[in-house]
């Protein structure tokens, strides 16, 4: 809150202008009584013009006609501190900042309005998009060392000609690996052909797959290619390979083996020169040993293996799996959500994603929609999501903060109480997170 000394600092302007953040102070009815050079600069727009008017005229935010931080701060006298929004500036160019808001008190404490503080963030967004560039292969997002040995390897291993086994479980980002691999391979010209085998029955995969002649069942009135025909000079992904039956298996090798096939009711093999990845959700090792998976077909598609972890294994990738959701929605949609605050962030970070990102995508689109601010809030998240939501014994506040501090917990622990590294995967400064380890009185327990 502001103090004597703060409500000086104020009626100096050669002070506020020293200042690189922007600075402005509202009166108790939301009119700009003071505004620094930095606002000026930040803005485009000039301090004569400024003064006097509605804040919210000034900075045409989203949030002004919503849930303005400067009214809230003046009505629950509680200060709000670095919330990313997004304005408009006086060139009509819209950026990210982030404000600080709390009371502005005259000498004698009486409560005479709010000082806003804000910060231009263009540069850090900026860096922040080519840091994800260093993290990123296409579409792919990560920074857990398991996730990035993997990017090192894909450009030798897209370049290749060899069939590609993809293991992960259900919503790892099976399909995206295969679609990276395509596009930097040498087939990257040709189309992407993916198709689900674990979906369909023998007698439909195979006509899906290889394609028919007219007459060769009841309904073939004139000759469909299939999938194996519209991937040539391109790539076939075959998912969740795992899932077809032991008779289709041996169908599948001949065409891996002979690099050619017969459509239903043809005795002419048709050559193929489509590069083969495959995937499966399940362990084909194992389904090896329980003989329900040819062990001669596993040896010729298990030519070189990529394994996907969970995302419970990863979750450091949150924040940046968030952001890039949440990028991607906003160019989708038109619309200027600047990120998730850390109280939802905690609540992601707490949970064990059973369907991994496929899952986190869902939860992030499902906050997108119901977010009518520019941050994403935990009630904004399905409700699953949070533990002890249908609790009326605990409060709301209670929740955030053991979420908050449980979230810190966790990541110090996955860091192995590297601070740097904890307070990067949580999105925040270093600084900050020592004074919530102070602030929570968190311990290291059984570290060297």
């Amino acid at each position: 809150m502001a103090t004597r000394n703060d409500a000086f600092l104020f009626e100096c302007p050669t002070i506020l202008d020293s200042i690189n953040d922007g600075v402005f102070t509202v009166d108790l009815g939301s009119r700009i009584m003071t505004f620094n050079r930095a606002a000026e600069l930040i803005t485009g727009i000039n301090r004569t013009e400024a003064i006097g008017r509605f804040c919210y005229e000034v900075f045409r935010a989203n949030i002004c006609e919503t849930g303005c931080f400067v009214q809230e701060t003046l009505k629950t006298k509680k200060p709000i501190f670095n919330q990313p929004i997004h304005i408009i500036r006086a060139d009509k160019k819209c950026i990210p900042i982030s404000i600080t808001t709390s009371l502005l008190k005259d000498g004698s404490g009486r409560v005479i309005g709010a000082v806003e503080t804000f910060r231009d963030l263009s540069a850090e967004k900026e860096l922040r998009q080519e840091l994800r560039k260093q993290h990123s292969f296409d579409d792919i997002v990560s920074k857990n060392s398991q996730m990035l040995k993997l990017f090192g390897i894909l450009p030798q291993i897209a370049e290749s000609a060899s069939t590609v086994l993809i293991e992960g479980a259900s919503g790892t980002g099976k399909e995206l690996v295969a679609r990276a691999i395509h596009n930097h391979g040498l087939t990257h010209n040709g189309p992407f052909i993916a198709i689900n085998c674990g979906a369909l029955p023998d007698t439909l995969i195979e006509s899906e797959l290889f394609g028919y002649k007219a007459g060769a069942f009841t309904d073939a009135r004139k000759d469909k290619p299939g999938r194996f025909a519209m991937a040539r000079d391109g790539t076939i992904f075959l998912d969740e390979i795992g899932d077809v039956s032991p008779a289709f298996q041996v169908r599948l090798l001949r065409v891996l083996e002979t690099k050619g096939y017969e459509p239903l009711g043809s005795n002419e093999t048709i050559r193929t020169n489509a590069r083969v990845v495959v995937a499966s959700n399940r362990d084909l090792k194992e389904l090896v040993l329980q003989q329900q998976f040819r062990e001669d077909l596993y040896f010729r598609i298990n030519v070189i293996r990529l394994k996907l972890p969970c995302l419970a294994e990863r979750k450091e990738d949150i924040p940046l799996l968030a952001d890039h959701f949440i990028e991607k929605l906003n160019h989708l949609a038109g619309r200027q959500i600047a990120g998730i605050s850390r109280e939802a962030l905690a609540t992601l970070l707490l949970y064990d994603w059973p369907g991994n990102i496929r899952e986190l995508e869902n939860a992030i689109e499902h906050a997108f929609v119901l977010c009518q601010e520019q941050v994403i809030q935990p009630g904004h998240l399905p409700d699953h999501l949070i533990p002890n939501v249908k609790s009326k014994t605990i409060p709301a506040a209670m929740t955030l903060r053991e979420l908050e501090k449980r979230a810190i917990e966790e990541a110090l622990t996955r860091n192995h109480w590297k601070k740097l590294a904890t307070a990067r995967e949580l999105g925040i400064d270093k600084n900050t997170l020592r004074r919530k380890i102070l602030h929570f009185d968190i311990r290291a327990q059984h570290h060297s």
